[in-house]
């Protein structure tokens, strides 16, 4: 079994569909099954049952997706081994950032980091938090961009900056002249969410405790992006917290909704990269953190 191989087999058990496995290792669906079939042909046994919607893992499959994760692991220590002789700023660089994140950062941070690191192209990767720490730690990628706090053995994590949350609500709301709301007012609202899976979604909930009340979200609805939530709050649909740097630029590009800020103590996010403790290329981490704290994000403060 390869290398090549085995990153298939994990992706699969990762994604539990064929598609997403694929497009994770960078090839076709029909490379991905025939090497899969190839594997399996020579074990005489089947690593996953294909059903008509579903993939599922077979007990031989476990034992086999936790060994070579083993081995992959280690595999990408050899790599970075291998590269630390190299010029660190030189050649690509594979970033993964989240869904809520990436939309309203990317826009400065590529230019700005052209600047620190001119001959680093990167290759990136949108996803949620859930996806990116395994894919990050097969040596998929390279570094993340999620939000704090967040540990794990063999991984590094480094706050970079913090974003407040807004309320945004429609132009015709009756908080719309207000100066600022109360986070315990968002209960009993019509309450625009992101669905399960998503960090900010619970990173809201958390940061409104009343929020978690067994009826609070009686009158929630949910939105597939916070640009989705966005377009939703102006027709009128509901309230909803969103990022300062999803939120701050409606305050003048947007009429039909009203950004407020929340009274008293702001609720927020914190922001930052996690890498590999084994990744050979520190320059690269600090060229990325430096093209961030370098970016003029709305709301934004540098973590110091």
């Amino acid at each position: 079994m390869t290398l090549t191989e085995m990153r298939y087999i994990v992706a699969l058990a990762r994604e539990r569909h064929f598609g997403k496995a694929a497009d994770a290792c960078h090839v076709s669906q029909p490379t991905l099954s025939v090497a899969l079939k190839k594997v399996e042909g020579q074990l005489g046994s089947p690593l996953f049952e294909r059903g008509a919607s579903d993939v599922r893992i077979t007990p031989l499959g476990e034992r086999i997706v936790v060994q070579a994760t083993r081995v992959l692991e280690e595999a990408v220590k050899l790599e970075e081994i291998a590269e630390a002789t190299g010029e660190p700023l030189s050649g690509q660089l594979r970033v993964g950032i989240i869904y809520t994140i990436a939309p309203y950062l990317l826009p400065q941070l590529i230019p700005a980091l052209s600047k620190q690191a001119p001959k680093m192209p990167l290759f990136l990767k949108e996803d949620f938090t859930a996806n990116l720490i395994p894919a990050l730690k097969a040596g998929e990628l390279d570094v993340i961009i999620i939000a704090l706090p967040f540990a794990e053995p063999g991984l590094v994590a480094q706050p970079v900056y913090d974003e407040p949350f807004r309320i945004v609500v429609p132009a015709s709301h009756p908080w719309a002249s207000r100066s600022d709301v109360n986070g315990d007012e968002l209960n009993g609202q019509n309450l625009l969410l992101l669905g399960q899976g998503n960090c900010f979604r619970d990173q809201v909930l958390e940061s409104c405790p009343r929020l978690s009340a067994p009826d609070a979200l009686e009158h929630s609805l949910e939105g597939s992006s916070l640009e989705t939530i966005r377009y939703m709050v102006a027709s009128g649909a509901g309230v909803a917290v969103m990022p300062s740097t999803a939120a701050d630029p409606l305050i003048t590009r947007e009429p039909m909704v009203k950004v407020l800020p929340f009274a008293g103590v702001q609720p927020k996010r914190t922001v930052g990269l996690v890498w590999r403790i084994t990744f050979p290329r520190p320059q690269a981490i600090d060229a990325v953190r430096a093209a961030l704290l370098a970016c003029q994000l709305p709301g934004a403060s540098a973590v110091r």
